[in-house]
């Protein structure tokens, strides 16, 4: 019995975390050191509609920095239910011409609840850069490792009835992660970004795929001194 818990609550934990949390895209050669603020809107899918909004706040330094707070949520009847939200950075670590390489390091906490088990849990989310940049536009590809590193679990009643002597609270590693990677492209006009970026996730065991092993999003920044 005790097998049969543990198994049921690590397909659980992957399935809540198995979505790619999307991260903002900058075009670096559009970017000016007065340009402080970015403001960005999104939407794309991964399991379903989601909806995202996002502030950065580039800092004054040699190295590009820009720090970042985001937050997600798919569609449906109850808008906070489910969540994800991040809070980090990322850098331009290198440029030759126009070719330049990037990484960006968030924090993660999310939400996830259905019928069975309401799930919070905190985790990280790396990922590296490499693309071609000019003023007016830019292609990249990213790949990238989405981590949950501890994952709070309430059980309801309803799996209380099948499993009764499972045990609400947190669960630490091993857990849930993905690997990502996909092509971003976008255009640059005055203060505005539009992109769009799309690519495959899968399971950080290299054996399972999530139910929906794509995800795509548009998005649309408008950066302000």
């Amino acid at each position: 019995m005790k097998t049969t818990i543990k198994t049921a609550i690590a397909v659980l934990i992957s399935i809540a975390i198995s979505g790619k949390v999307f991260t903002q895209t900058i075009n670096w050669q559009s970017l000016k050191k007065e340009d402080k603020h970015i403001f960005t809107i999104n939407s794309g899918f991964e399991f379903g509609l989601t909806y995202g909004v996002g502030y950065g706040h580039q800092l004054a330094t040699k190295m590009p920095v820009v720090l970042n707070l985001e937050y997600s949520f798919p569609s449906g009847k109850n808008l906070t239910d489910d969540f994800k939200s991040k809070i980090g950075g990322k850098v331009r670590l290198y440029e030759i011409i126009n070719f330049q390489f990037s990484v960006n390091i968030s924090g993660v906490y999310r939400r996830y609840e259905n019928n069975l088990v309401r799930m919070k849990n905190f985790g990280s989310d790396f990922s590296g850069v490499v693309g071609y940049y000019k003023p007016k536009w830019f292609v990249a590809g990213e790949v990238g490792f989405d981590k949950a590193i501890v994952t709070h679990l309430k059980h309801s009643q309803s799996y209380r009835d099948v499993f009764p002597g499972v045990i609400d609270g947190w669960y630490s590693p091993p857990s849930g992660g993905n690997f990502y990677y996909g092509l971003q492209t976008g255009f640059s006009f005055k203060q505005n970004d539009i992109y769009l970026k799309a690519g495959k996730v899968i399971t950080q065991d290299f054996k399972t795929e999530p139910t929906v092993p794509f995800f795509a999003q548009i998005g649309y920044n408008f950066k302000f001194n």
